[in-house]
């Protein structure tokens, strides 16, 4: 057994390893809360450490802690920030709903740390904790790690992908290949319109997560316990989204309302309904990807994707779409944390919402997850596919849909008709069009060109 000391919390003395930064009560949260494994997302701690550094210098100029201290337990956060601090912070993220174990375990770690700086106690509740409660500060930090993460993981993650999606559209523009609805055949379509359709899905899900930008950026930190801002100073709210900002380079302010932002998390769901919104763009794009490739012989054989890794443990040489397959499931995950952040927002009672760090885990999870594969998706799979141009005009040339263009000159049921026959026997479409209507082969030629039916018109 390891060595330990003996912590003195609210509740008594308690045994906590020797060499933790942290006290009691975080202790006893170990001891509590045995349930996953998982830990608080390290964006989630990084803000929570910038919250209370920003929540100490705000206290200093408010006059309600002393410089010596306030100067103490920023310095402390500022070592935990630059060195390896995940290990000081225990705590399952299934716990207390209010996230109360968490906010403890870093007023304790810190309060270790600013007490060794200073060389007198610094107390986890009285300084770290001043003008705070865990139903404020937890609210504040969702909000603080989410913006950090959209604005310097997810968004340009996004935007790189959106940028492949364009060049590889550019470089792909030549190519005409069948366009499929219901998976069946249908009109032709340039390689580089179908790009287009994902990078405007991109496009659409970077400006919409942009737009919740504003309401994260409204914090809850002033309301303390129940939104009344009780033992807070009155202009602490101000100050500390100050001194926020000085550390981050964001715009936050205080929320509007600290009553709606600690009692719900209706901001934190509809944020996860955008993340769930990109994550189905992605898996359309993945899927997409997964069929122009499949084959090499029996399937589309459209494209090919980068050889990344064997295929099989027992089938040689074959290659999967292995970055479409992890974009998938990834996106997959992302949707199921939408559905726990959901019942999760709507768990408020009352004046807090009790289900606080399972809601910061998945949220950020999503997040993480997002951007990781965004960047995998545009790397490895849509810069370095190649298109197979011999499979797409052998395709086109048996597409019987493209009688569709003959509609307005011979009408549907006789295009129809015509159709069928060429799917009956195996034959071009203009062969079986020039037995069946007066139109010689250089009109039918002009009129089923695939390069010209992918501008439409008549």
């Amino acid at each position: 057994m390891s060595e330990t000391r003996l912590e003195r919390d609210s509740m008594g003395e308690l045994a906590v390893p020797a060499d933790a930064l942290y006290g009691a009560q975080t202790q006893r949260a170990v001891e509590n809360f045995p349930v996953s494994g998982l830990r608080m997302p390290v964006p989630f701690i990084r803000s929570l450490i910038l919250a209370k550094a920003a929540a100490a210098r705000a206290n200093v100029d408010l006059e309600q802690l002393g410089p010596a201290i306030g100067d103490a337990i920023v310095g402390a956060c500022q070592q935990l920030l630059e060195g390896d601090f995940i290990q000081h912070f225990p705590v399952d993220v299934f716990q207390t709903g209010s996230g109360t174990s968490t906010n403890m375990n870093a007023n304790e770690v810190i309060a270790t740390l600013a007490s060794n700086r200073l060389g007198e106690p610094v107390s986890p509740n009285d300084h770290v904790n001043c003008g705070q409660s865990s139903n404020d500060i937890i609210p504040t930090t969702i909000h603080v790690s989410a913006v950090l993460e959209l604005s310097e993981q997810l968004l340009p993650a996004l935007g790189h992908l959106l940028q492949t999606l364009c060049e590889k559209s550019l470089a792909v523009q030549p190519y005409v290949k069948t366009g499929r609805t219901h998976l069946m055949d249908a009109m032709p379509v340039r390689m580089s319109q179908v790009l287009d359709g994902w990078a405007a899905q991109i496009q659409a899900d970077i400006r919409h997560l942009q737009a919740l930008l504003p309401s994260l950026l409204g914090l809850a930190q002033g309301g303390t316990a129940v939104g009344t801002g009780v033992n807070a100073h009155p202009r602490f709210a101000e100050r500390f989204c100050q001194e926020l900002n000085g550390l981050t380079g964001q715009g936050f302010t205080p929320g509007q309302n600290f009553f709606a932002l600690i009692g719900s998390q209706d901001t934190a769901v509809a944020l996860s309904g955008q993340l769930k919104t990109t994550a189905v763009s992605l898996m359309k794009i993945a899927n997409d990807l997964r069929w122009m490739n499949s084959g090499p012989l029996a399937g589309l054989a459209e494209i090919e994707l980068e050889a990344l890794q064997p295929g099989s443990s027992i089938m040689p040489g074959k290659v999967n779409p292995v970055v479409p397959e992890a974009t998938a499931m990834a996106a997959a995950q992302v949707i199921g944390n939408d559905a726990a952040i959901v019942i999760a927002g709507q768990s408020g009672n009352f004046e807090l919402n009790v289900m606080l760090p399972v809601l910061a885990h998945n949220l950020l999870g999503s997040i993480q997850l997002l951007a990781s594969t965004s960047r995998l998706l545009a790397d490895r799979a849509i810069a370095t596919f190649k298109v197979n141009d011999a499979r797409l005009r052998e395709a086109l040339g048996r597409n019987p849909i493209l009688v569709t263009a003959l509609n307005p000159v011979i009408g549907y049921l006789k295009a129809a008709e015509i159709a069928k026959q060429a799917y009956r026997e195996g034959r071009p479409i203009v062969d079986v069009a020039l037995e069946h209507t007066d139109l010689d082969r250089p009109q039918l030629e002009r009129l089923l060109d695939p390069e010209k039916l992918t501008a439409g018109g008549l």
